[in-house]
C-alpha cells in the first residue's frame, strides 16, 4: 500500500491570528477557507509544494477540537496520510489491533473518504487517513 502525506493539521484558537504568522510572517499562500459543520471547525488551507498545512479552529466550545484545544492547547493536531483504499487500510489496521475512532469512513464535502486512528494506537499521534475521490 502506498502512502502520501496530505496535510498537517494545527489546532488554533483564532484563525486570523494564526494567519498573521503562517501567511503574513512566514509567507505561505492562503489557498482557501471553509467551515466544516460535521467536524464543527473552521479551516484555513495553506498549500505547500507537497501537501498542505491546515489551521483548524473550533466553531463552538463542545466540539472534539474545542475539547482538544482546552486540554492540550494550540499546536499540532494530526497528520493526514492518503491511502489508495481506505477500507483495506482500516482492515489492515484492525488486524494489527489498532484502535480506530471511526468504525466506518466519513465523507467530506469534496467527496474525500476519511477516518481517524486513535492516538493510543499511534504513540500519541492522531492520524487521519484520506482516500481521495477517483477521477472519472
Amino acid at each position: 500500500m502506498t502512502f502520501r502525506l496530505n496535510h498537517l493539521a494545527i489546532v488554533v484558537e483564532d484563525i486570523p491570528q494564526a494567519l498573521a504568522f503562517w501567511r503574513d510572517a512566514l509567507g505561505l499562500p492562503l489557498g482557501k477557507m471553509e467551515r466544516n459543520a460535521d467536524e464543527e471547525v473552521e479551516i484555513a488551507f495553506l498549500p505547500l509544494e507537497s501537501g498542505e498545512i491546515e489551521l483548524i479552529a473550533p466553531t463552538n466550545s463542545t466540539s472534539g477540537v474545542a475539547k482538544y484545544l482546552a486540554k492540550r492547547g494550540a499546536g499540532m493536531h494530526h497528520v493526514c496520510l492518503e491511502v489508495p483504499d481506505l477500507e483495506a487500510a482500516m482492515q489492515r489496521l484492525r488486524g494489527h489491533g489498532v484502535e480506530l475512532i471511526n468504525d466506518v469512513p466519513k465523507i467530506n464535502a469534496e467527496g474525500v473518504r476519511y477516518c481517524f486512528v486513535h492516538p493510543k494506537s499511534a504513540f500519541g499521534v492522531l492520524v487521519e487517513l484520506y482516500e481521495l475521490p477517483r477521477s472519472s
